[in-house]
């Protein structure tokens, strides 16, 4: 067994016990958990709809929690400036001489893990500042370039039945987070429990269980996952009968104005890369596909007219391209 083999030995707990700290405070929701895990590990940012009260806020705090990782959150507002998030100068007086000079006070992007709440509820303006630090990883103030923290994870929460005063995200931008993560309402059995431990005096203890060094590290691992040609392939067939213009699908022709675009193929690989790693496994399967494609796709397909005016969900042009995209006959061999 060499050095790296011990190495991922030890990261792989980590995951599980990272997963059990977030179950202490969220019961239930395990799909959405395991989904936002796996874009911990694939290194990419999420976005978390669902109606007030599903605890998407609870849901990264805790994970913040445990974790050893800055966290910063920001309430995003109509009135919110690009420099309330990225920061910006202030004169200064140096009492030893006298001399005035301007320092950068960093905003609080300038974090491990950042709560962007409520992201449509502000300008395109501070939307793209903040996304334009998701894509490059660092911000530019005065001709000059600053590294945000490593790792950098940006859990953003909008709000999907408010749409007044909103500015909804334009697809360009949307195609930026790695997965769009959907809350539903818990199942009966667990709303009981929510209601049973959230109104009692006992309170529940979160502790750290992973570094930042072990998450980058279990980042590298995840783009080291065997996933074979043949599944490589399938991938690449699923996003491109996505576009009505590639595909032999008439319910895709029907439905969608535009499909998803190469972001979308290295989404869906990382992720379900990271999914098998979670599982212990070390080659993607076709489960791992199954399991990410609809957060993956989400965000990154275009209803046309006739699709929103019969109320076709997203998830069902998901459901179609898996039903009618012939699968490999050998998902696991190269």
């Amino acid at each position: 067994m060499n050095k790296s083999d011990t190495e991922i030995e030890q990261l792989l707990p980590k995951l599980d016990a990272l997963k059990s700290e977030i179950e202490k405070a969220i019961i239930g929701q395990h799909l959405v958990i395991d989904n936002l895990l796996c874009a911990f590990v694939a290194g990419g940012h999420c976005l978390l709809e669902g109606v007030p009260g599903l605890a998407k806020t609870l849901l990264i705090r805790t994970l913040a929690d445990a974790v050893s990782l800055d966290f910063n959150r920001i309430q995003f507002t109509p009135d919110l400036m690009p420099t309330d998030i990225i920061g910006t100068e202030i004169l200064e007086e140096d009492h030893a001489t006298g001399k005035r000079f301007f320092k950068f006070n960093k905003g609080p992007i300038f974090t491990n893990v950042l709560l962007a709440d409520e992201v449509n509820r502000t300008p395109p303006k501070t939307q793209s500042a903040l996304l334009e630090a998701m894509q490059e990883a660092m911000v530019t103030y005065g001709g000059k370039s600053m590294q945000l923290g490593t790792p950098f994870f940006v859990l953003a929460t909008q709000n999907p039945i408010e749409q007044a005063g909103t500015y909804p995200l334009p697809e360009a931008q949307l195609d930026r987070f790695l997965l769009h993560i959907q809350i539903d309402y818990p199942q009966e059995m667990d709303e009981f429990q929510i209601l049973a431990s959230t109104t009692s005096s006992k309170k529940v203890t979160i502790n750290p269980v992973i570094n930042a060094e072990e998450i980058l590290k279990l980042q590298v691992y995840c783009r080291e996952v065997h996933m074979s040609e043949a599944l490589m392939h399938y991938v690449n067939r699923l996003i491109r009968a996505s576009r009505p213009a590639h595909s032999s699908i008439d319910w895709i022709k029907n439905w969608v104005s535009w499909g998803a675009g190469p972001r979308a193929g290295q989404a869906l690989i990382l992720t379900a890369k990271a999914h098998a790693l979670m599982q212990n496994r070390f080659a993607v399967t076709m489960e791992d596909i199954r399991i990410m494609i609809k957060p993956v796709l989400r965000h990154r397909i275009l209803l046309n007219f006739k699709a929103e005016a019969e109320g076709i969900p997203r998830d069902k042009i998901t459901e179609t391209l898996l039903r009618d995209v012939p699968e490999p006959k050998s998902p696991l061999i190269s």
